[in-house]
C-alpha cells in the first residue's frame, strides 16, 4: 500500500522525491519500497516514539523548510486504496491552488453510504466548484448519526490528506499548540542523519501525542475542506475490504479454501480448513488457526 500511494502520483507536476514518516522499526521495510520505486532512500524521518500526526507532519514540514524553501506538502496516509487516481491527482492541483492561497486543506470523501467506522467533517459556505469552508470536524458516529449526516448532504468522510505550505501549518501549529511545536522543532534540530533522519528521542517525546484534526485543523480559521469523490477506501474494516477487493458475480469475495452456495455478498476467508456457507447473504467470515469471526457485513465495524 505504501508502494501504491507513491505510484498514484505519478504524472503530478512539480513534485520532489516523496519524504516518509515513520517509526524506525520499519525502516528498512520503507527503505525497500522507496528503492523499488526509484525514490531517493535518504528521505525518511524515524520517529523514535509515536506521537501521532500533528508531531509527524510538524517534523517533515521543519525539514523540507530547512534550505529557505516553503514547499506545498501534500499529506498522504499510506494506508489508502483510490479506484480512480486521475480524479484523485485532479483534486490535488485543485487542492495546491487553494494552499498558494494560505489556506490549510484537507480532503472530505463525497459518502455512498451511513458509515459508523469514518470520522466526518461538515462543511460549510460554498467557495468555488468542490471547495468549502471547514466547518466542523465530528467523531465517528452511531448509525442513527451516520445515517442523518448522509441524509443532510454536508458531511463528508474524513480522508486524512491534507495540503498546505510548510510555514502555514507550522505557524498555526505554533498558535495552537506550541508545545507540540518546540518539541518537534528541537527533535529536528537536534537529529542524527547518518543513516535516514533519525529524530531526537529525548525532544520529541517531549511532544504530546496529538492528531493533526484536534491540534490544528479543529480550530484553525484558514481551513477549508474540498470534496473527493474517487473510490477512496482506508480499508479500516472487513466490509471495506470487501468492497475494495474484486467480486465474483455473486458480489462475494472469496479467499482460500472456501466453497458458498446461495451466498451473496459476502467476504470470505480461509487460512487454515475449509470454509462453507449455504444460503447466506451481506456476511463477513474470517477463519485463522486460532479464531473464526462470524457478522453481518453491516455490523463488521463493531
Amino acid at each position: 500500500m505504501l508502494r501504491a500511494t507513491l505510484d498514484r502520483l505519478n504524472g503530478l507536476a512539480d513534485l520532489t522525491d516523496p519524504l516518509v514518516v515513520c517509526n524506525t522499526a520499519h525502516h528498512r521495510l520503507v527503505a525497500n519500497e522507496l528503492r523499488a520505486a526509484g525514490h531517493n532512500t535518504e528521505r525518511i524521518v524515524l520517529e523514535p516514539v509515536a506521537r501521532n500526526t500533528a508531531p509527524a507532519i510538524a517534523a517533515a514540514a521543519a525539514l523540507l523548510s530547512e534550505d529557505g524553501d516553503d514547499p506545498i506538502l501534500l499529506v498522504l496516509p499510506a494506508d489508502h486504496l483510490i479506484g480512480d487516481e486521475g480524479t484523485f491527482r485532479d483534486i490535488v492541483a485543485l487542492s495546491t491552488i487553494q494552499a498558494a492561497r494560505g489556506k490549510l486543506v484537507t480532503f472530505g470523501i463525497i459518502p455512498h453510504y451511513p458509515e459508523t467506522g469514518y470520522g466526518y467533517i461538515r462543511a460549510g459556505t460554498p467557495l468555488e466548484e468542490h471547495v468549502f469552508e471547514l466547518a466542523e470536524f465530528v467523531e465517528k458516529p452511531d448509525l442513527t448519526t451516520a445515517q442523518q449526516y448522509f441524509t443532510d448532504g454536508n458531511y463528508l468522510w474524513n480522508s486524512g490528506i491534507f495540503v498546505f505550505r510548510s510555514s502555514h501549518y507550522l505557524a498555526e501549529l505554533n498558535r495552537l499548540q506550541p508545545e507540540t511545536a518546540k518539541a518537534t522543532i528541537e527533535a529536528v534540530q537536534k537529529a542524527s542523519r547518518e543513516e535516514g533522519i533519525k529524530l531526537d528521542p529525548t525532544a520529541f517525546a517531549a511532544s504530546p501525542p496529538n492528531s493533526i484534526d484536534f491540534a490544528v485543523m479543529e480550530d484553525t480559521d484558514i481551513g477549508v475542506v474540498i470534496s473527493l469523490d474517487a473510490g477512496w477506501s482506508d480499508v479500516g474494516s472487513w466490509a471495506a475490504l470487501w468492497e475494495a477487493t474484486e467480486q465474483d458475480a455473486f458480489g462475494n469475495v472469496m479467499l482460500g479454501d472456501v466453497t458458498a452456495m446461495d451466498t451473496r455478498g459476502s467476504y470470505l476467508r480461509s487460512e487454515s480448513r475449509l470454509l462453507a456457507t449455504i444460503g447466506v447473504d451481506d456476511m463477513v467470515v474470517i477463519e485463522t488457526e486460532d479464531a473464526v469471526l462470524v457478522t453481518s457485513r453491516y455490523r463488521a465495524q463493531d
